[in-house]
């Protein structure tokens, strides 16, 4: 069985990868991809492919345009916006995806998808691998690893920061010297995609001292003045599908939930998310529109779905979530999870009403077109009791 070379040093990308052979690398337009176009180069490389996976996120295409320019390698970005929508975050509402409790996940939804891709473009370009840049300090490193395995890769693959890590002012100063300066005054490490926008590292490496600056936010940038506001979302089958009556594709039911939410300084989440030893980093996360989205869902499964049925969806949603977590998107366990989450949202049709106010929302209407709940209760009651007491009814005897 063919065992692909894995990339985990600099040395190693030296001594592995032939220079004048294609090589493909993940690329966001941040100061760790951008160093290791610089170090790519400077090993001799002559046909480097840089890849960046559009799903929304903040960095423009200019910026990473000319940051490919600047380094002499062919930039190719790839839209993969829709299938995003539709294949990875839309079931991770139904899957209730949320990190034990505390935070809706984002990146772990991402990593996959950027490695499909990467793995595509490396076999139509007859590529010799594909490398990334996460480090040991990033979950992300076992999610692409754990990707590119599991895709059946058979090129060398990996980072070259996971035993070889450079800090951040030798990149800075690296590339500075080189000609690239377009990363300088950056505090924090930030991931975005449509669904979510993250930062961590910087100024907020300590979990004990980490005041977020007010214009780290965009989505929820808190406008005291916003007035109160009803708002109402509707599901079919599990996916929303529309926003006051107005359908809308999910990208753009996302965009319109992050901006008309985020105004009252909702969704956001700080916590800790723990590495492969046991150990935790710290992550601050905005995302409206997913807090909306997954507070409304629960409320329309429970409408329509039996308890002891959420019960157990409910323990399989952590499942689901694990599998993610540790890199195991297209693993057999996750697959299994995600078809018992898909049977029950086949159930999961109805709508949620919200007052929003600054800080605060609360429900107004949950609607189900076949509920389980009540709207009657005393009337209920009496038809319960009444049909008890039929049941149980001694019949007269019959006379002749």
């Amino acid at each position: 069985m063919h065992t692909p070379p894995t990339i985990r040093s600099f040395h190693q990308i030296e001594s592995n990868l032939n220079p004048a052979l294609p090589i493909v690398t993940l690329f966001s337009g941040g100061l760790d991809s951008s160093y290791l176009l610089l170090r790519l180069r400077e090993l001799g490389m002559t046909d480097v492919h840089a890849v960046s996976v559009d799903l929304g996120e903040d960095e423009s295409s200019a910026h990473k345009q000319e940051i490919a320019d600047s380094l002499g390698v062919k930039l190719h970005i790839i839209d993969r916006q829709q299938e995003f929508a539709t294949s990875f975050v839309a079931p991770a509402i139904a899957a209730q995806a949320v990190y034990l409790g505390g935070h809706p996940v984002s990146s772990t939804l991402s990593r996959p998808l950027i490695a499909q891709a990467a793995v595509e473009l490396a076999q139509t370009l007859g590529a010799q691998g594909v490398i990334h840049t996460a480090n040991r300090s990033q979950n992300t490193l076992r999610r692409l690893n754990g990707a590119l395995s599991l895709l059946d890769y058979r090129g060398a693959y990996g980072s070259p920061y996971d035993l070889d890590p450079v800090n951040r002012d030798d990149k800075l100063r690296a590339l500075q010297t080189a000609g690239v300066d377009l990363l300088h005054g950056r505090a924090v490490s930030g991931d975005s995609n449509l669904w979510c926008r993250e930062f961590e590292s910087g100024i907020l490496d300590d979990p004990e001292n980490h005041d977020v600056p007010d214009s780290m936010y965009r989505w929820s940038a808190l406008n005291f003045q916003a007035a109160p506001q009803t708002l109402s979302v509707s599901f079919e089958a599990g996916r929303p599908v529309t926003v006051d009556g107005v359908r809308l594709p999910l990208i753009e039911l996302i965009a319109d939930l992050n901006e008309r939410v985020g105004v009252y300084g909702l969704g956001r989440y700080s916590g800790l998310e723990h590495l492969d030893h046991g150990e935790k980093v710290l992550e601050i996360r905005e995302m409206p529109a997913a807090w909306l989205l997954l507070a409304s869902y629960r409320h329309i499964e429970a409408a329509c779905l039996d308890s002891e049925l959420i019960r157990e969806k409910q323990h399989l949603e952590q499942v689901w979530v694990r599998e993610a977590l540790e890199g195991r998107w297209f693993g057999e366990l996750h697959s299994a999870a995600q078809q018992f989450i898909a049977t029950c949202a086949e159930r999961t049709t109805g709508s949620v009403t919200w007052q929003l106010r600054v800080g605060s929302a609360e429900t107004r209407a949950i609607v189900a077109p076949r509920p389980l709940y009540l709207r009657n209760r005393e009337r209920w009651e009496e038809h319960a009791i009444a049909l008890e007491a039929a049941a149980y009814a001694v019949p007269e005897p019959a006379f002749t």
